[in-house]
């Protein structure tokens, strides 16, 4: 049982930092894939009292800056969108009709789970790409079929599916059309809603200041500007600060080992008050008795200690494994298992071996 603490304890850390580990690595990867370039221009507060919103040539201004290469539009549409127009309890679950320009998949560093995205063709007719949750949610799973939608009393066909947006959640639960046709079949007159910039990394700060200023130069405290990655990394952050709570609590867990240990080596001393005055009877120094106790004391950690790294290594493969991470155990995390469980031992079996030490042969031989 005193075992079982050490080992609940150890496991409990190596498993928490492998796992913060493993799950911090897994978005910098992302982060490393999708760029930490991308901006998000749209309109914010401003202080005039009519609604804010983004002009016409937008887009066009922005492209205009040096340091941006790739600039892409999108727009959202009022409408319903359901798998067919006799049941429609108006509920949209949540899905979005979105106007986009053709570039917005590789704006996003995105990729297609089936079928293809909207080209310069496809966008002049009712063609539709959803999102993974829009997806989802409608029960469309690939394109091999003649699918189709009822997008706001008209009826597009489903050439496209997208896998998971990380940059752009609210993407996913769209149902994506090409501005042509949501001018020419949805009446669409709206400028620009979200505009997705990628600018050069070494200028992205730049870019960034400027950006308010060439949206809107009469009015720039009405443009907000965003970059994207910044979820990530606040997911990163937080994920740091859940880590130091989850350490605090395998530090207790410890605590508790450490004092069930010394408990029973305090109680090992009592019953075995015979076999030490014996030892003592025989020659036996309080340095051989000291070290015995010591011994047993450290032997418990240790043995707790190398189960406890065993099973907290066990722990984050498995759900790493299952989350489709990386698997991250830094080494100073196997060490630091070891030696904490080391000098647990060392702590816990002090006193007790001390007390056995001092304890005197005659008062250790009398019995009751």
């Amino acid at each position: 049982m005193s075992v079982t603490g050490i080992t609940i304890g150890i496991a409990a850390l190596v498993g928490i930092l492998g796992l913060s580990q493993s799950g911090s690595a897994d978005l910098l990867k992302d982060l490393d894939a999708l760029g930490t370039n991308l901006l998000t221009v749209q309109a914010g507060d401003g202080f005039r009292s009519q609604e804010a919103t983004l002009s016409l040539d937008a887009t066009a201004m922005i492209d205009r800056i040096g340091p941006v290469y790739q600039v892409s539009a999108t727009t959202k549409i009022t409408g319903g969108v359901f798998l067919n127009d006799l049941i429609q309890d108006g509920r949209t679950k949540g899905i979005t009709i979105v106007a986009a320009d053709l570039n917005l998949l590789s704006a996003q560093r995105g990729s297609l789970k089936s079928g293809k995205f909207l080209d310069e063709m496809t966008s002049q007719f009712p063609f539709v790409v959803l999102g993974s949750v829009a997806a989802e949610r409608l029960g469309i799973r690939n394109t091999s079929g003649d699918q189709k939608v009822w997008l706001k009393e008209k009826w597009f066909m489903v050439i496209g599916i997208m896998e998971p947006l990380p940059l752009a959640a609210d993407l996913d639960r769209s149902a994506i059309i090409g501005y042509p046709a949501a001018d020419k079949f949805l009446g669409l007159d709206e400028p620009p809603e979200v505009i997705y910039v990628r600018a050069y990394p070494e200028h992205i700060y730049d870019v960034r200041s400027v950006m308010p200023a060439t949206v809107n130069p009469e009015n720039p405290e009405e443009v907000q500007v965003g970059r994207a990655s910044d979820v990530l990394e606040a997911r990163i952050a937080a994920s740091d600060t859940f880590l130091n709570l989850f350490v605090g609590l395998g530090a207790v867990a410890l605590l508790v080992g450490t004092i069930g240990i010394a408990n029973v080596m305090v109680i090992a001393v009592i019953e075995r008050r015979n076999e030490i005055g014996l030892r003592r009877a025989l020659g036996a120094t309080k340095f051989h008795i000291a070290s015995q106790f010591l011994t047993e004391s450290l032997l418990l950690s240790v043995l707790g200690g190398i189960t406890g790294v065993a099973v907290g290594m066990s722990v984050t493969a498995t759900y790493a494994i299952s989350q489709d991470w990386s698997i991250v155990i830094p080494v100073y995390v196997v060490v630091g298992g070891i030696l904490c469980s080391i000098l647990i031992g060392g702590i816990a079996g002090f006193y007790p071996a001390m007390r056995a030490a001092n304890m005197s042969p005659t008062e250790a031989l009398r019995t009751k």
